[in-house]
């Protein structure tokens, strides 16, 4: 798990054959071999490493679900080390497992924030609330606005220098990872094939059977 606060922006070494290198330096000073780092936001197995690089396998899964596929060397990459019990939780619960990628409209200023709008289909569109949260590239952002199209976001000066968000320009793809408190409420609601529920959704029994 992560918390969608970036410890540091890394730069792709390699990526291809299954595998990604990232020249980094914060997030490798205390890694093991199996530790998970998310990268863009996605949570990548550490394979290698030494002080300026750690290296991660990366499956064909990964590559069609996130912009993976347009990385190249000398990328620019979030990076943040898995959440531990100790942390202060400052984003918001982030799972590093990508649900689709949108496309960035625009970055508009409005004073002191910058307000980045990004298009997106229906089906993430759907967990995207107003006042929600969502995490860009691994980023935990609030969002501000949210039409039929897109959503939009707003950022302070501070985000967008310290991750890779100052690197991107309308027509860039962005990994989103919605909300996933949305997706199992979801899940629920619509039924399950457990005997419990097996008429359909969540019901006041239901829930009476269950301690709620």
């Amino acid at each position: 798990m992560f918390t969608g606060i970036i410890e540091e922006v890394g730069q792709i070494q390699r990526i291809g054959a299954g595998q990604l290198a990232v020249a980094c330096q914060r997030v490798t000073g205390d890694v093991q071999l199996g530790d998970s780092i998310a990268v863009n936001g996605v949570c990548l197995t550490v394979t290698g490493f030494d002080k300026n690089h750690f290296t991660a396998d990366v499956m064909p899964e990964t590559i069609r679900r996130t912009e993976f596929r347009e990385l190249k060397k000398g990328s620019p990459v979030n990076l943040e080390r898995a959440l531990t019990l100790a942390s202060r939780l400052g984003g918001h619960i982030v799972s590093g497992h990508i649900d689709g990628t949108g496309e960035v409209i625009s970055f508009t200023e409005e004073g002191n924030a910058i307000l980045l709008k990004v298009a997106a289909g229906a089906d993430l569109l759907r967990y995207i609330v107003e006042k929600g949260s969502v995490a860009l590239d691994g980023i935990s952002l609030t969002v501000a606005a949210v039409t039929e199209q897109d959503f939009t976001v707003s950022l302070i000066p501070h985000t967008r220098e310290v991750t890779n968000l100052g690197s991107k320009k309308p027509g860039s793809p962005i990994n989103i990872e919605t909300d996933v408190l949305g997706k199992y409420v979801e899940k629920i609601l619509a039924g399950s094939p457990a005997p419990a529920t097996a008429s359909g959704g969540l019901t006041r029994a239901f829930l009476m059977e269950n301690g709620f």
